[in-house]
């Protein structure tokens, strides 16, 4: 397979405005935005959009997997402090990412199933999984979080946890995340 060459800054600096662009409309507007809305906010044409992502579907992914990599830094930035405080703050973030960020629950569920063109997991769905296996084993090693959960279980909570945040209130959302803590806290 050819290298591909390294993109010049120009076409980098567009490349990053359409993205940006790209997660505040289909936060805003959801999926089914236009890609013309896409090029509006980020202040190029539509070919510039088209250059980079040859179809929406690719802008999506695009997009789903900036957010799967910003969520796995965030896994792995809190497993330098405490183990049991770093799981749990991590869990809020997710959650509170949902709450303001429509279809962000998505993103969980992508790097569940996100697949390279081989079937296999992504690299970035990959680098997901293994930053949430390791928050979750030190959390378990800490003694803050129950020896019965797995990533799966852990992913398969997020998701739900996030898809119910996007409607409800904050007061509701807190409560909501004190109860499913309080569910994944090790007993005694």
């Amino acid at each position: 397979m050819a290298e591909e060459k390294p993109l010049r800054a120009d076409a980098r600096r567009n490349r990053a405005k359409i993205l940006e662009a790209a997660e505040a409309v289909f936060a805003g507007q959801g999926l089914s935005a236009s890609t013309e809305d896409v090029a509006k906010e980020a202040g190029v044409g539509v070919g510039t959009v088209f250059r980079h992502f040859p179809t929406k579907e690719a802008l999506i992914q695009a997009v789903f997997l900036g957010r799967v990599r910003r969520l796995a830094e965030k896994a792995a930035s809190l497993s330098e402090s405490d183990a049991g405080a770093a799981f749990f703050a991590f869990f809020t973030y997710a959650v509170e990412q949902a709450a303001t960020q429509s279809a962000y629950a998505e993103v969980l569920a992508e790097a569940a199933a996100v697949k390279g063109g081989d079937g296999e997991p992504s690299p970035v769905g990959a680098e997901l999984a293994a930053a949430l296996e390791a928050l979750l084993a030190r959390a378990q090693r800490g003694g803050a979080v129950r020896l019965d959960i797995g990533v799966a279980e852990l992913i398969a909570l997020l998701i739900g946890a996030s898809r119910a945040a996007e409607h409800v209130e904050p007061e509701v959302r807190s409560r909501m995340l004190d109860i499913v803590f309080d569910g994944l806290r090790s007993p005694g």
